[in-house]
């Protein structure tokens, strides 16, 4: 049995805090198929929180309601739907404790002071960039159903309302598409993952990756990477995000999406994957800011 990992406990102890003490001991009874004797709150919460196979199979028992996770949710200033079920809710809890890297809640703070005046807090932005590729892709990846990894909480719910993508591809001839709306730009997405069975991999290091950040507080984030089918690659990519933090919180949301993709025989080298980088200059990257 594995169990539940330090900050699944810490968090799962701060949401069974909402079930009254019958529910609590009956929960008990059911994790620890009865074996367990516990008097009070407390040993029960103990109990519960050891006896766990896991966290996701802990939040899905029946006395653990659905309102139960989204009020846990709200008090963490996690932007969340009204309308998402509870299997939803349960994704979004297990996001929120894993590793800071793989959270979508990405720090805000600045890390290091910059010598350069024009942007300043720029090394900060290059860090959230990141943690943002780092989570994006690691969550639209997982959306391959050949890859065999749990899928991650894909969604709308990242995606600002208005979001707008933009995605062109160049293979025999270049082809261009719009979407308009949260809905629209995350299933254009996740069909190319999930449909196309396609696997991003950013090059996040210095070449790879730049971000800038306007006066009012979007980030533009720059990230260039190749693109593979099982054990093809099939081409180049650039990809530029707006994000937007949210009001409540410290969540970031997309604003847009412009990806374009370069086919293999566009690139101009067939038989090896060329090293992809951003190519746009800082004063380029601002035009996005409008």
């Amino acid at each position: 049995m594995a169990g539940l990992r330090p900050r699944e406990k810490a968090g799962c102890r701060q949401l069974l805090e909402q079930l009254d003490t019958a529910d609590l001991v009956s929960l008990t009874e059911t994790v620890t198929n009865r074996m367990i004797q516990v008097f009070g709150r407390e040993e029960a919460l103990d109990a519960i929180l050891v006896y766990s196979a896991s966290a996701t199979e802990l939040l899905k028992r029946r006395k653990v309601h659905r309102d139960i996770i989204f009020k846990y949710l709200a008090t963490q200033q996690i932007s969340v739907l009204p309308s998402s079920d509870k299997n939803q809710l349960i994704q979004h809890a297990i996001e929120y404790w894993k590793d800071p890297v793989k959270n979508p809640k990405l720090s805000s703070k600045p890390q290091a002071k910059t010598e350069d005046k024009s942007h300043l807090g720029s090394l900060d932005c290059q860090l959230l960039g990141e943690q943002f590729c780092k989570w994006f892709y690691q969550l639209l990846n997982s959306q391959n159903p050949m890859l065999g990894h749990e899928k991650g909480d894909w969604g709308p719910q990242h995606f600002w309302e208005n979001a707008v993508l933009k995605f062109s591809y160049s293979t025999t001839e270049e082809n261009m598409e719009e979407y308009n709306g949260a809905q629209m730009t995350s299933l254009r997405l996740l069909a190319l993952t999930r449909e196309e069975r396609l696997v991003f991999n950013p090059n996040v290091d210095s070449k790879g990756l730049k971000c800038v950040t306007s006066p009012h507080g979007l980030v533009v984030v720059a990230v260039a990477g190749t693109i593979h089918r099982n054990n093809l690659w099939l081409g180049i990519f650039e990809q530029i995000f707006g994000l937007i933090r949210c009001p409540i919180g410290e969540n970031w949301k997309i604003r847009f999406v412009n990806l374009k993709v370069f086919g293999q025989n566009t690139t101009g080298s067939v038989d090896s994957p060329p090293m992809p980088s951003i190519q746009y200059k800082t004063n380029e990257l601002e035009v996005f800011y409008s």
